[in-house]
């Protein structure tokens, strides 16, 4: 194999685009076609591809060793760039190609367990094993360029706006945040342990305690939680928090960077204010607090139009003070046959509903699930206020509120997928806010604080902490992105006394408190600035831009379901001696 000795590269595959210059480029070799006389390498670096041609006036020992070559191996290649003969537009570089008269051959490789195309149907698991070469795929390369821009125009825009990026700990104490800690040995204060920080939640509240009034920080957060496509193990957030301000100084701030996105890296212009919701309007409306705003289909409310039907499911949920809602699918008698609305039933049986009603219309008269329980006139009731014509389908769940409202949002976004509602290519925005402040346990009666113990209720609900938790709202706040939760914040509490009602609200003992998060209440002590924050989901926001499905295909080295890194093998089993250093004992793995 050659090297590089007196031979550097000048450009990027994907650059080469005007002819009458001479380049030098460096890649992996995507297809090589010989045809005799003359030979043609498409050479491939994370820019693109360029033709390398070498014909009956090239040298022939130069000939032979690029007929030598194959898929994957790594070049280095000098020459001429010239317009080509046969052009192509599908491809940036496809008016030229580079008459070759220096070829090195850097490294060569063996047959790849899958072919590098941008499209592939290989399974995912075998290409998670071989990573490194699953990410020169383009596709990947195109969603970590795009993961490197967003990060880019975050840290431009903050620092514009004077903000500065101050680094907080990787090693923490362990502090309760809603997920599980991964946890960190000690090896100089055996059987003491640090955490990784699920977020940075805490410091950059000391941040705000100790004067730096605009903080950034590209943070890794680690949460010891199980997987799904839009989760994972570890992951990052572009974290921000700022003093002397309120909501709508954060989400003011917020959306410039959004606009300042878009136009930079999306080449698009995002109109703002963007719309809000409070959490209450969001499950009412859309049964969601995530909803897709990309389709309507928007829940009705049916209660009074049933109040009177001898229908037991319906007066039972009212009699317990639940309701009866529907969605209305617009045109989709022919799609949403009988076997299709069983399917949906069980669906939503699998997230906690007892069955599904519904009005299908396909001819002159409407086929009702419950119509043998209707008096005169109380179908045509129940069909205006659901806004249904002859061609839809009324689907409805009759129970307490809280299940029925997320019931009919999953079967929402799950119909609308099947009716192809969602338009691709379009980006709605939305702030939720207001949330509750206490969630009921529905077993034990209990009510729970639904956020972190720093976020601060809202002025006129202080008056309810004690006796009313239903009445009480926070100044907490998300972001949503077609259906994607990308960011959460709040105010925070700054007031030494509410910040310990808060911490007994949790169930937290004077102990417990002095012990989990005595220094942030000895720090509110000696004076905190009102301040306040959020985290945009760096990976998510990724994932949602580039349409993709999983966060799997926005981060380079991911964890599949079970939290294991497929190339690597992690987690694995360390030699006891390291244990043993840090006194720890492991249990023996229960015989299969």
């Amino acid at each position: 194999m050659d090297n590089m000795q007196g031979m550097k590269r000048t450009c990027y595959c994907g650059e080469v685009l005007e002819a009458g210059k001479t380049v030098t480029v460096g890649g992996f070799v995507d297809t090589v076609r010989n045809k005799g006389g003359i030979l043609f390498i498409v050479l491939r670096d994370r820019t693109g591809v360029v033709q390398l041609t070498f014909d009956d006036t090239t040298d022939p020992a130069l000939f032979e060793k690029a007929a030598s070559c194959k898929s994957e191996y790594v070049l280095l290649a000098k020459g001429e760039v010239r317009e080509r003969e046969s052009k192509t537009d599908k491809i940036a570089t496809g008016h030229v190609e580079i008459y070759v008269t220096e070829l090195r051959i850097l490294a060569k490789a063996m047959t790849t367990p899958f072919e590098i195309t941008p499209q592939t149907k290989v399974n995912e698991e075998l290409r998670l094993k071989y990573r490194y070469l699953d990410l020169r795929r383009e596709p990947l390369q195109r969603n970590l360029i795009l993961r490197h821009k967003i990060a880019m125009c975050a840290r431009q825009y903050f620092y514009e706006n004077g903000f500065l990026e101050i680094e907080t700990p990787m090693m923490m104490k362990s502090t309760p945040e809603g997920a599980r800690d991964y946890l960190v040995p000690s090896r100089v204060h055996p059987g003491e342990f640090y955490a990784l920080p699920q977020s940075p939640q805490i410091y950059k509240q000391l941040l705000m305690v100790a004067g730096y009034d605009k903080y950034i920080q590209l943070a890794r957060c680690f949460r010891d939680e199980d997987l799904r496509a839009d989760r994972q193990p570890e992951f990052t957030q572009i974290d921000l928090e700022m003093s002397f301000v309120d909501v709508d100084d954060i989400l003011d701030m917020a959306e410039g960077f959004l606009v300042r996105l878009f136009h930079d890296v999306m080449g698009r212009e995002l109109q703002t204010p963007l719309p809000r919701l409070t959490y209450t309007e969001a499950m009412n409306r859309f049964g969601s607090d995530k909803p897709d705003l990309r389709f309507g289909m928007e829940l009705t409310d049916l209660s009074d139009a049933v109040k009177d039907v001898e229908f037991a499911v319906f007066a039972n949920a009212l009699a317990a003070g639940g309701t009866v809602r529907c969605i209305t699918a617009k045109n989709a008698a022919n799609v949403l046959t009988r076997k299709e609305i069983d399917k949906l039933t069980e669906m939503i049986r699998g997230i906690g509903a007892k069955g599904l009603a519904y009005i299908r219309w396909v001819d002159a008269e409407p086929n009702c699930s419950f119509g043998k329980f209707l008096k005169e006139g109380e179908l045509d009731a129940i069909i205006a206020k659901a806004g249904a014509e002859q061609g839809d389908v009324v689907l409805i769940v009759a129970d307490k509120t809280s299940l029925t409202l997320p019931v009919l949002g999953t079967l929402r976004n799950h119909v609308a997928k099947k009716l192809d509602l969602i338009p691709e290519d379009e980006f709605n925005f939305l702030w939720i806010t207001q949330f509750p402040f206490f969630e009921k346990d529905e077993e034990t009666g209990e009510w729970l604080a639904m956020h972190h113990p720093f976020t601060m209720p809202m002025d006129e609900c202080l008056q309810y902490l004690d006796n009313a938790p239903e009445k009480v709202f926070a100044k907490a706040y998300d972001l949503v992105l077609n259906g994607t939760e990308l960011c959460s914040g709040s105010i925070r509490i700054t007031d030494y006394e509410l910040q310990q009602k808060m911490f007994e609200s949790l169930g937290l003992t004077k102990e417990e408190i002095d012990a989990k998060f005595g220094f942030l209440v000895e720090a509110y002590k000696y004076g905190a600035p009102p301040h306040g924050g959020l985290g945009i989901g760096l990976d998510r926001l990724t994932m949602t831009l580039a349409q993709v499905d999983s966060l799997r295909d926005v981060v380079a080295f991911p964890k599949v379901q079970n939290a294991r890194e497929l190339m690597s093998g992690c987690p694995s089993v360390v030699e006891k001696e390291n244990l043993d250093i840090l006194g720890i004992q492991t249990m023996e793995k229960a015989e299969s």
